[in-house]
């Protein structure tokens, strides 16, 4: 059975940290792109970063640019998303996402362009 989870959400204040996992089970992430999407409240799903197959290539919306950070560690079938210096209007729902693409560098934020999602992991930020 396919399937993704998502881990380490919670509560946390402004300017703080949390280090999200994603592990895949029923199929090896070597071969997959994968990405890091979220949803707040009244608002659509946005993909906010993305890592390549191979690893090589990631990309990120500009409003986590700089304080975000997707990285994969195939020997754990795991992707993580490193958030710092986190914000208030950083608070959603996250979903981790998984696909084959066409090329092993493709890197994709868009919603449709993943088969396999997770079930997602709250994150709040307040004080």
């Amino acid at each position: 059975q396919v399937q993704l989870v998502e881990f380490g959400g919670g509560l946390v204040q402004p300017g703080g940290s949390l280090r999200l996992s994603c592990t895949a089970s029923g199929f090896i992430l070597d071969y997959y792109a994968m990405g890091w999407f979220r949803q707040a409240p009244g608002k659509d799903r946005e993909g906010i970063a993305c890592i390549s197959s191979d690893d090589v290539n990631t990309d990120y919306d500009d409003s986590v640019k700089g304080r975000f950070t997707i990285s994969k560690d195939n020997a754990k079938n795991t992707m993580y998303l490193q958030m710092n210096r986190l914000k208030p209007e950083d608070t959603a729902v996250y979903y981790c996402a998984a696909d084959i693409f066409r090329n092993d560098n493709a890197c994709e934020r868009s919603t449709p362009s993943y088969h396999y999602w997770g079930q997602g992991t709250q994150v709040a930020v307040s004080s």
